[in-house]
Parts: C-alpha cells; sequence; structure tokens
C-alpha cells in the first residue's frame, strides 16, 4: 500500500504544506480575536459598582452575539473554503503520482454536507464567544457576592475579559482548522475505499503523551481509538490537536 507521504516529492514540499495550515490558522484565529477586543470593550464600558450592571452585560453580549451572526459565517466561510482547497490540491497531487483511476475518484468524492456540518459548527463556537464572556462575568460577580473573591479581585478579573476570549479565539481556531482539514480528509479517504490512516504528530514538544504515543500507528477510519488519556478521537479531531492522517491509499491505486 502506499501511504500519503510516499507520493510527496520532498521535505521541502511538506514543510510548505504545514506552513500554509498555519497560515490559515493564523489568518482564522486573528479574525476571532476581533470578536474578543469587543467583548471585553463591551464590558469595560459598564460599571461593575452600578446596579443591574450584570443584566446590562448579559443582555449587551447577547445581543452582540446574534449581531455577528452573519459575519461568523462570512468568517468561517472564507477558512472552510480556504481549508477545502488545500485539501483537494494536496488530493490532487496524489492523484497526479499515481494515475487517472484516483483522480477521477477524488473528484468524485461528496464533501458538501460534510462542509456544511463544519459551517455550521463553527458560526455556533464564533457566536458563542460573547456567551461565554457573559457567563464569565456572571460567575465573577457571583463568587464576588457571595465572598469567596474578594472584590478588588473581581474587578481585576472581569477587566480581563478580553485576554480571557481572546485565548479561547486562539482555541478555536486551532482546533476548528485542524478538525476541517482531518473531516475532508477524511471523507476522500472513504470514497477512495482507504482501510485507514497512520497517525502522525506535529513531533514536537507541544505534542501530548497520549499523542506522542499515537506516532506511527494504524487506525482504521471506522474506529476512532480511545487514547492513553481516555479520550476517543481519529487525528487531528480533538480540540487543540495538531496530529494529521498520513491516508493509506487502496492496492487497486498502486
Amino acid at each position: 500500500m502506499i501511504a500519503l507521504d510516499d507520493v510527496r516529492r520532498s521535505t521541502k514540499r511538506q514543510r510548505l504544506n504545514f506552513a500554509y495550515s498555519r497560515r490559515a490558522e493564523a489568518r482564522y484565529a486573528s479574525q476571532l480575536r476581533k470578536v474578543a477586543k469587543q467583548c471585553g470593550d463591551i464590558v469595560a464600558g459598564f460599571d461593575p459598582e452600578e446596579p443591574g450592571f450584570l443584566s446590562h452585560v448579559r443582555l449587551a453580549l447577547t445581543r452582540y452575539s446574534e449581531m455577528i451572526r452573519p459575519w461568523a459565517r462570512a468568517v468561517a466561510s472564507r477558512m472552510i473554503a480556504e481549508v477545502a482547497l488545500r485539501d483537494f490540491k494536496v488530493w490532487e497531487s496524489i492523484s497526479t503520482e499515481m494515475g487517472r483511476g484516483l483522480r477521477e475518484e477524488i473528484r468524485g468524492a461528496a464533501t458538501g454536507d460534510v462542509l456544511k456540518a463544519f459551517l455550521a459548527e463553527n458560526v455556533h463556537y464564533i457566536t458563542s464567544i460573547p456567551r461565554d464572556a457573559a457567563e464569565r462575568v456572571h460567575k465573577m460577580t457571583m463568587e464576588g457576592i457571595a465572598g469567596s473573591i474578594r472584590p478588588k479581585e473581581v474587578a481585576k478579573e472581569i477587566a480581563r475579559t478580553t485576554g480571557v476570549s481572546s485565548s479561547r479565539a486562539t482555541l478555536i481556531a486551532r482546533t476548528e482548522i485542524a478538525r476541517t482539514q482531518s473531516g475532508l480528509t477524511m471523507a476522500r479517504a472513504l470514497h477512495v475505499g482507504s482501510p485507514g490512516y497512520t497517525w502522525r504528530t506535529a513531533r514536537d514538544s507541544d505534542v501530548r503523551q497520549s499523542h506522542r504515543e499515537m506516532e506511527g500507528k494504524f487506525v482504521p477510519w471506522d474506529e476512532a481509538p480511545t487514547l492513553s488519556d481516555g479520550t476517543t478521537t481519529h487525528a487531528g479531531m480533538i480540540y487543540n490537536c495538531r496530529c494529521w492522517a498520513e491516508v493509506v491509499i487502496p492496492d487497486k491505486f498502486d
């Protein structure tokens, strides 16, 4: 059998493919952090000492969440289109190496439902940033009222809304870029009859131990593995994961 990496011409080409993915992640994260900054500005516009502070903040952030829905759809659509194009080009390069039969199979793969599902999920995640910010402010304020956090600490934590929301935006971007890429790869792999893939990691110090243990292992598409940390997932399909699937191509395309 021939794996995805076997048909790439050089290590330089591999690095270019990886760098492109990171650029897509950076662009998406940059857009989502704009939402985080606006959440911080909204919260900062209200005085925590004023009556009705919580209700005003919650209402303002809820309205903002709904207001950005069309924008969220546009931003998510651009990200998904970019990732889909990159995935298709990688498969096209493989089919060029392996023949017309695989090329025709790839072009016939139905990915529309996969893309629609990821679009809906990303719109939900983007619009959840303001809602999560509202919940956090509510939690901090209630803990202050209950006396479990000192008033000065409550004010300080509320002021960190932009930073906390920004961290969440970055996590969403990294996770969803990887999940979209992995989902498309899986859809096309299943279409051509691939039995599974070899799990590959980013091979750096940030890789989780449970994922590092999966490096080089064969995984069937129809059975996501349960890792040593108890999570069950395919490569690249869980939060903050940069792992990827080295697809095993069926023998018929040899």
